[in-house]
This record gives C-alpha cells, sequence and structure tokens, in this order.
C-alpha cells in the first residue's frame, strides 16, 4: 500500500493509488480512511495504557511529568506506523483479498 523508503521521512502518509498485485483501488470514495483515525485512536490509547503500566512497574514513583514526556516521545516515534497501520487495518474490515485478480467487498 505504501511506498519503499517513505516510512520515517515527510512522506509517510503517501500511499500507491492500486494495489500492484490486485488493482484495488486504494481510495474507493473521497474520505474512506476517515473512519481510519479512529482505529488510530484505539491504539494510541492502546500505547497510553501500555506506557502507564510500564512505568508504574519501572520506576518507584510515577510523576505526571515523566508520564507526559513518555507518552509523547512513543506516540511521536510511533505516529509513521500508527498511522499505515489503522489505514491498513480499515481498509481490510471493508476489503477482503481474495489471491491476484479476485478482490470480494
Amino acid at each position: 500500500m505504501f511506498p519503499k523508503g517513505t516510512l520515517y521521512s515527510r512522506r509517510f502518509a503517501d500511499m500507491h493509488k492500486n494495489c500492484a498485485c490486485c488493482g484495488q483501488d486504494f481510495e474507493p470514495e473521497p474520505g474512506y480512511y476517515y473512519g481510519a483515525m479512529f482505529v488510530s485512536y484505539a491504539i494510541s490509547t492502546a500505547i497510553f495504557l501500555a506506557v502507564i503500566l510500564g512505568l508504574s512497574f519501572l520506576v518507584k514513583e510515577v510523576t505526571t511529568t515523566m508520564v507526559l514526556v513518555s507518552i509523547l516521545v512513543i506516540v511521536v516515534g510511533l505516529l509513521p506506523i500508527t498511522f499505515r497501520l489503522s489505514r491498513v487495518l480499515w481498509i481490510n474490515i471493508f476489503v477482503r483479498y481474495a489471491g491476484s485478480n479476485k478482490v470480494i467487498g
């Protein structure tokens, strides 16, 4: 779905127009990936909880500043991965891949 070598670059949001294998259009309609924001929100919430839980096990006294800085660094660092993962999960909910040259959905 995404061009090689763009994960941690300014072009991390660039996508191919169609699937090279089956020809599936990756932008079936305008605003298609709006729902992927909710998937991204769920992933980010899981990351937040994991950071807070991890800090509570690793540090004797957890401060608000420590939590905020840790979450900010981790979420910003994982932003390209979270963005792409949410789009991939979103399109897989509605478009089923059934092998080359066959798309159901």
